[in-house]
């Protein structure tokens, strides 16, 4: 079984976002302030998700690089 990762960086929030790295960092800033984190703690993918208004699912596939929409299903 692969190991799925669920910690979040901020390439990740790059590559979720579209937006630049000062952008991501300052996302993992505010969500670390939001959540009274430390700067050694980890930012979840579901914290991520809930600070984005995006669905946990989505946010867990993509950084996984699992794909997220299954062609199979859609017709």
């Amino acid at each position: 079984m692969i190991p799925k990762r669920i910690c979040v960086c901020p390439k990740d929030i790059e590559v979720i976002t579209g937006k630049g790295e000062r952008y991501s960092r300052k996302v993992v800033q505010k969500i670390r302030e939001s959540l009274g984190k430390e700067k050694h703690q980890y930012i979840s993918y579901e914290e991520l998700a809930d600070y984005l208004g995006l669905d946990r699912k989505l946010v867990f596939k993509s950084i996984n690089n699992m794909p997220i929409i299954d062609l199979n299903s859609t017709g």
